[in-house]
């Protein structure tokens, strides 16, 4: 439970470190589709360090819930390949790594669903 909060709030703090960097470290330097893929990764990222303190909480509600354990490490993996991918593509320009984004998605998409199952299950 307590480690994903901290893992949200960790990255609660990342998300609005990058942002800020990205409006004014990347601004002038990076072409503006760039900045809005960086608005991106930094607004998935923030949703998701949402989704984990959610989760956590969502633990001490439904102890020993795999499927809350699950969604908890699917968000993170989503958060590391979705966001992470977009932030290495605007910093390097390797277009090869989209091909990475579609996956942190899809981490996401069963992270939920797994939310969902565990709330059906201790309903």
């Amino acid at each position: 439970m307590k480690l994903f909060i901290i893992l949200g709030a960790i990255n609660a703090f990342l998300a609005v470190a990058l942002g800020a960097f990205g409006a004014h470290g990347l601004e002038g330097k990076v072409e503006a589709r760039y900045l809005e893929i960086w608005k991106t990764a930094v607004q998935y990222q923030m949703f998701h360090a949402l989704g984990l303190i959610i989760i956590g909480f969502l633990m001490s509600q439904f102890q020993g819930s795999a499927a809350l354990n699950w969604s908890g490490w699917l968000m993170l993996a989503g958060i590391v390949l979705f966001s992470g991918s977009l932030f290495v593509l605007v910093l390097t320009g390797i277009s090869k790594l989209g091909a990475i984004t579609p996956l942190g998605g899809l981490a996401f998409l069963a992270a939920w669903v797994l939310i969902i199952i565990a709330a059906l299950k201790n309903m």
